[in-house]
This record gives structure tokens, sequence and C-alpha cells, in this order.
């Protein structure tokens, strides 16, 4: 060979050398987007920031520790859903087909989730619910089944309500008042399958619209027909209208409720009354604390001026569930050795066990089960001085 020709080879040699070490490099830098869609304007938007900081909390953990597959970081992508399903689909679809996001996060209204499971479905990427209750978000029929959850499960939560209702005021004649859209659907199917297991016949079922501003009508109705508990089931703004439409008849009646009135400004648009209602919750920073629980505490003061203590880490849920959840889908992703959708998918399969905050985890997702939480892991709670606290916790 000679000598021009050998200095051609070494060079083009070194220079694939370069290219292959500069692309392992760019692979090694390129971020692992997640994906979130949820509510982060309007009456919700508190809880769509609860959601959002849960996220960042565990990102930024599982960066600090040197990230996933190989040193690749964590980022968190955004989106506003405004609680309409229509914009939530064209929200998930960018993050989908634009950002090629590894998980995509949903946000908090069981309508606007059911809309988006068949495109995380259709598209292979792992959907994970934070906050939206719906059964049938992730009992969806599909297979395989991308949508998995760390939260509340409207059938599961049904019953704790009836257990609550009656072990808390003796209730005898339940009767239900619910938001008219396929989450109130999801909560009554799942409450008459309660009462029917329990031997107890609702006294009344009454719908509501979303936008309502009074419901006495419907509240009249479930009085006369001798009603002593309501089960109640609506987010912020809808919620907050019963309590005041109740507060108009002057009516005193048990309320236990989903976990909807925590989503944002309920005492300031209920009134007096909203700490009357006792709802459903995964997860409180009031009281005793594990390691995880402190360690969270302390980081959210520190990053957060407005955090100066667990009654500002609100809602308690969004943060709580968010958190756990991201942290199950990093192991997910790392049990993988990828971003690609189904081997994720199965890396949730593999998950062993997790130290999370609202519980050590344990196996907790199979192909048959999607729902990481369980009815042992619910709290009940009320607001005491626009702080979400435990039912019979007294805090100073």
């Amino acid at each position: 060979m000679s000598r021009p020709t050998r200095r051609l080879v070494l060079t083009q040699l070194a220079a694939a050398a370069f290219a292959t070490a500069m692309a392992g490099s760019a692979l090694a830098a390129d971020t692992i987007k997640i994906g979130l869609v949820t509510a982060l304007s309007g009456q919700s938007a508190l809880a769509g920031e609860a959601l959002t900081r849960g996220l960042t909390l565990a990102i930024d953990e599982i960066n600090a520790s040197g990230g996933l597959l190989g040193g690749r970081k964590l980022e968190l992508l955004r989106r506003d859903d405004e609680s309409n399903p229509a914009k939530g689909v064209v929200a998930a679809r960018e993050l989908i087909f634009k950002e090629k996001v590894a998980v995509l996060f949903g946000g908090l209204d069981t309508p606007v989730s059911m809309a988006i499971v068949p495109v995380a479905n259709q598209e292979k990427v792992p959907f994970m619910g934070p906050w939206a209750a719906g059964t049938a978000i992730t009992k969806n029929g599909a297979n395989p089944n991308f949508a998995f959850r760390v939260s509340a499960v409207d059938e599961i939560v049904d019953k704790a309500m009836l257990q609550y209702a009656q072990k808390t005021f003796k209730a005898t004649k339940p009767a239900m008042i619910l938001v008219n859209n396929p989450w109130g659907e999801s909560n009554e199917k799942g409450l008459k399958a309660a009462l029917a297991e329990k031997g107890v016949a609702s006294v009344g079922v009454e719908k509501f619209e979303a936008n309502d501003l009074d419901v006495v009508p419907q509240l009249t109705r479930l009085k006369a027909a001798g009603a002593d508990t309501l089960f109640l089931v609506g987010n912020v703004g809808p919620s907050a209208q019963v309590v005041k439409s109740l507060d108009r008849m002057g009516w005193k009646v048990p309320v236990v409720s989903h976990w909807g009135p925590a989503g944002g400004r309920f005492t300031e648009l209920a009134g007096p009354n909203a700490k009357d209602v006792h709802f459903i919750q995964t997860y409180s920073f009031f009281g005793k604390q594990g390691p995880v629980g402190e360690r969270v505490i302390k980081t959210m003061m520190a990053k957060y001026p407005n955090v100066k203590g667990p009654g500002d880490i609100t809602p308690a849920v969004g943060v709580a569930n968010a958190y756990d959840g991201m942290h199950l889908a990093a192991k997910a992703i790392a049990a993988a050795g990828s971003t690609d959708g189904d081997a994720v998918r199965q890396g949730f399969y593999k998950i062993d066990r997790h130290e999370g905050l609202i519980k050590t985890y344990v196996k907790p997702f199979s192909a048959t089960v999607h729902d990481a939480v369980g009815v042992d892991d619910y709290v009940w709670t009320q607001f005491i001085d626009n702080r979400i606290v435990p039912v019979g916790v007294t805090v100073n």
C-alpha cells in the first residue's frame, strides 16, 4: 500500500472511530422524555401543579443518581388539556408523535384519560395515571394493555365509601349525587355493586352537569326519599355547588365524597361548610412520616418557596401519586433496557419491590393487575383551615 493510500485509510478509520464515539456520546446525552397531559389552568390548576411537582421531584432524584440506560437524563414535557377530552387527545398525540415520549402521564379527569388511553394502546406507549380514577382506564379491554395507574380506582373507592358511611355515620339509606359524565357513570356502577354486595339499597340517584350553579332540585328529591347520607362524585367546582345548594336548603346531611374536592379551590368555592365533606385520599403529609415522606417534605420546602410545611403540599395525592408513579415508570424503563414502548410495558411486570411514598410496592403490576394502589392504602380526610387533614387528626 502506497504512503498516500495508507494515509487515506488511516484518516478514514480515525474519522469512523470519532463518529462512533460521538454517536455514543450523543446517545448518552439524549434525554428520555416523559409527557404529562393534565389541567394546568382553570379550577383544577392546583392539582395539575401538584402532579408536576411530584413528577419533578422524582425526576430530579433519578437524574441525580445517574439517570437511566447508561446515564440518560429524564426530561418532563407538559401540556394543558383544560379538562377537555378533545384537547387532551391533541396534546397526547403531540407528545407521542412529535416529542417521542417514553411514558405518558395522564392527568385529572376520567373523560380525558378515557379519550387518551386508546391512542396510547394503539401507538404502544405506556400510559401512567396518577389521578383519574375511572375503573375502565386500566380495565379497558385492550390486549396488550399499556395503561397503568398509581391512584384511586372507582370500583375500590366505592366500596370504601360505603364502608366509611356505614361505620362513621351509621348510614342505612344512602343516596348518590353524581356528575353526569363517564366518571359519574363509573361510580354509579361501582356504588350500586358495593351496595348490592352489602344488601343495601340506594334511595335515589341524581345527576348534575359540570357547569350547574344550583342542584337544589336534585337534592330536594333525595331529601324527600329519606336519604341519610350522600355519596358525592364531582370535581372541585361541581362539588362546591352541591355544598352551597345544601346550605340554601338548610339540609344537614353527611356527605361522603370521592376525592374530587381535593383538586383545587374547594373551600373558597364551597364556603364554610366545605369542612363537613369527608373525602378519600391516597396520602397525607400530616402525621408521622416514613423516611421517604420526610425526604419529600424536606425537598419540597427547599425547592418551592411557598411550601413551609405539610399543609402547603396540596393536593397531597397529586404529589404522592405522581412521585411514586414516576419512580415505578423509571424502574420499568430500567428493566426494559430501552425506551421501546412494549419493552417498557413488560418492564412494569418485572418490578419486584419499591420503597415508595404511599407504601412499599411489592410486585405492584402483572398482566392482569395494572393498578398499584388498593383499598388498604386510602386515607379519609376533610378540609380544616383550607388544609386537607386526615379525619380525627388535630393540627396547629
